[in-house]
């Protein structure tokens, strides 16, 4: 498809994270862009603002004629009216995976896999490579606070950062020049047979590098042997290609150096605190050094790297009061998190607001997520948020709540939450997950800043 000559283009799930970033993408390439999704939220009043034109009924009597494209996503059910309105007049339709693939054929490609880390890895070489003059268009999995947007874009773009997301296989769609995986614990076994059918998809988005391509791994990683250019391996191990040392606290932030090949860089002072941004850190190096961006500018753009929205997010920091929000939906994220706010704050009292993200993961892995949130003081879980999934007989939040091994634990709704917050504000709270609590987060600080 000539995307030159497309004019007018329809998102169905335009609010998605990384459907919107798409939709602003080809905003500023000058198309007309429209789009539908099932609520209104902060994200979509901002796209509509910048001139987009969405509506929140499932009404096909409301679409503009003479659309050119489709873009929808795989939260989008088959049913959907408006879906089925344009299968029916035959009008173009791309999966956003499908896009994506069409735009990595005409850039360098920088993609970025993994089951998590791939939006604080995205977030760090889009602002490395952007306040080091290079010409890039990244499209990143969560608001970059820096810019507060998840859209990075350049005039004449050179480079092309994208996030490769397993779910649904969709990354096997993109044509890289230099590919990276973070990680590849079990997750979406909903779509997989099995972790070893999930390996095997990981595998097969690294050999989508032709023989010039770059593979980038996480030292922990099984090894591929792919027919690349050049393998590098990061990690905290001193057995990685990049790899840090020397890893301190100082006045409340994680500092470290970095080596690699002969060359160091000391004193890296990073705004979010964590092992597992330190990690993140090295990997958005191991890119960046492969682009030729010298020393300086990494460790400059590391450290004026301002985080992402609802990446360890730190929205209250007082003496009496400490509030963190994180995106973790995943065990061993919510490991990490945990760990982090420890490791910065040793003997605080911690209270841990979590939503469970989808039927299907709180069923695989409640043994997991119970004994990663037993590490606290106090639990309350939110319902399960559904997004794409319906319900599976007999798993509900309390599947994991039965399994955790503290006293203090309970399952709570959203308006009662508020109002115990209000009258019972914890020492230091941290809510976690990736449903729809990331819009409560302002509502929560208001609370405890009464």
């Amino acid at each position: 498809m000539n995307l030159n000559k497309i004019n007018k283009m329809y998102f169905l799930g335009i609010g998605g994270i990384g459907m919107s970033a798409l939709a602003r993408y080809f905003l500023l390439e000058g198309k007309q862009i429209f789009g539908y999704d099932l609520t209104s939220t902060p994200l979509t009043t901002e796209l509509e603002a910048e001139g987009m034109r969405i509506h929140y009924t499932e009404d096909p009597t409301v679409i503009p004629a003479d659309i050119d494209l489709v873009v929808y996503t795989p939260a989008i059910p088959l049913e959907n009216k408006e879906l089925i309105h344009f299968t029916e007049k035959n009008i173009p339709i791309l999966k956003r995976a499908q896009l994506i693939g069409q735009l990595s054929q005409n850039y360098f490609t920088i993609a970025i896999a993994g089951t998590h880390g791939k939006t604080s890895i995205s977030a760090i070489v889009a602002h490395i490579m952007k306040s080091a003059g290079l010409k890039l268009t990244a499209f990143v999995g969560g608001i970059c606070l820096n810019y507060n947007s998840n859209l990075i874009h350049s005039k004449n773009t050179q480079y092309l950062l994208v996030e490769a997301d397993e779910y649904d296989r969709s990354f096997l769609n993109i044509d890289p020049n230099i590919a990276l995986i973070s990680s590849m614990d079990a997750d979406h076994l909903d779509i997989y047979e099995s972790p070893a059918d999930l390996v095997n998809s990981f595998r097969e988005f690294a050999e989508l590098l032709g023989k010039n391509g770059v593979f980038i791994h996480n030292k922990s990683l099984p090894v591929f042997n792919i027919p690349v250019i050049k393998t590098i391996t990061y990690g905290i191990n001193r057995e990685a290609g990049v790899k840090s040392d020397n890893i301190r606290i100082k006045n409340g932030q994680f500092v470290f150096d970095l080596e690699t090949e002969g060359q160091k860089i000391t004193d890296i002072t990073m705004q979010i605190p964590g092992y597992h941004y330190i990690e993140n850190a090295l990997a958005a190096a191991a890119i960046c050094l492969q682009l030729e961006v010298d020393a300086k500018q990494i460790k400059s753009g590391m450290e004026s790297f301002a985080g992402v929205e609802r990446r360890f997010e730190i929205r209250i920091n007082e003496s009496n009061l400490i509030y963190i929000d994180d995106y973790a939906h995943h065990p061993e994220e919510i490991k990490a998190t945990i760990s982090a706010v420890k490791m910065l704050h040793p003997g605080k009292k911690i209270t841990v607001v979590f939503q469970p993200h989808l039927f299907s993961r709180t069923k695989d892995f409640a043994e997991e997520f119970a004994t990663a949130l037993s590490k606290v003081d106090e639990v309350i879980l939110l319902d399960i948020y559904p997004a794409r999934e319906k319900p599976i007989s007999g798993i509900t939040s309390n599947t994991i709540l039965s399994k955790i091994q503290i006293a203090n634990k309970k399952i709570m709704s959203k308006e009662d939450l508020l109002q115990q917050l209000e009258q019972k504000k914890p020492e230091l709270l941290l809510t976690m997950g990736a449903g729809d609590i990331g819009l409560l987060t302002k509502q929560i600080e208001r609370v405890l800043k009464k």
